[in-house]
């Protein structure tokens, strides 16, 4: 096995033994952070391919061929043609990590988008700071379960609108309606594909997850 997939793997286990760790201090130094972030969505949403864009280190995927079984359907952000044609599917998990600055480092696990694989989700969200919810506007009703995991368990989201060519332009507003969203969770628009796009839906999910963390630490103190 080649030595940058052992250092993926190795990355990968570390971070989710310890998903936010706090790295040793001297006098004068930063605080080092590295947090966990989920990505998640329906079948072909495109989780891959925004973990890909954006991992520094080459991305940990585990995949195998598509099934018959495999009904879930649309086509995937790397693969403007459709389902189709896209022959493998994430059935464990993807993994990779950023640097969004100096000190703040972020671990990134894509979660398997087939009803089959959903045991997963449980394991997988344990100790995320917060989740990405990656929609296509075609197939919204395919974000409704990961919408209603991270809600029920109170884990931050943002909901993040992978433009698809030919796909219906609707606005924020418009897809937080129809997701029917807890007021205040934010909605983006972005290119899976595109390194900055993903990095900047990354800072915002970070941002948000901060201001509810802090907020419900101060109502459970006040």
């Amino acid at each position: 096995m080649p030595s940058e997939s052992i250092d993926c793997e190795e990355n990968s286990r570390a971070a989710h033994r310890t998903p936010a760790n706090v790295g040793r201090t001297m006098i004068g130094e930063d605080i080092a952070l590295t947090l966990k972030i989920v990505v998640a969505g329906g079948f072909g949403a495109g989780k891959s391919t925004l973990i890909g864009s954006v991992s520094e280190i080459r991305p940990l995927h585990s995949e195998e061929e598509r099934s018959e079984s495999d009904t879930e359907s649309g086509p995937d952000r790397g693969d403007t043609g459709g389902v189709e044609r896209k022959t493998s599917t994430t059935v464990a998990m993807d993994f990779g990590r950023i640097t969004v600055h100096s000190g703040l480092s972020l671990y990134l696990f894509g979660t398997p988008g087939q009803d089959r694989f959903r045991f997963l989700w449980e394991e997988l969200c344990e100790g995320a700071l917060a989740a990405v919810v990656l929609a296509d506007t075609r197939r919204l009703e395919d974000c409704f379960a990961a919408v209603d995991h991270f809600e029920r368990r109170r884990i931050p989201f943002v909901v993040a609108v992978n433009r698809f060519p030919g796909a219906p332009d609707h606005t924020e507003h418009d897809v937080a309606q129809a997701l029917d969203l807890d007021g205040g969770t934010p909605v983006v628009l972005c290119d899976a594909r595109d390194r900055a796009s993903g990095k900047d839906v990354l800072i915002r999910t970070v941002e948000y997850a901060g201001r509810m963390h802090t907020a419900r630490l101060l109502a459970a103190v006040g």
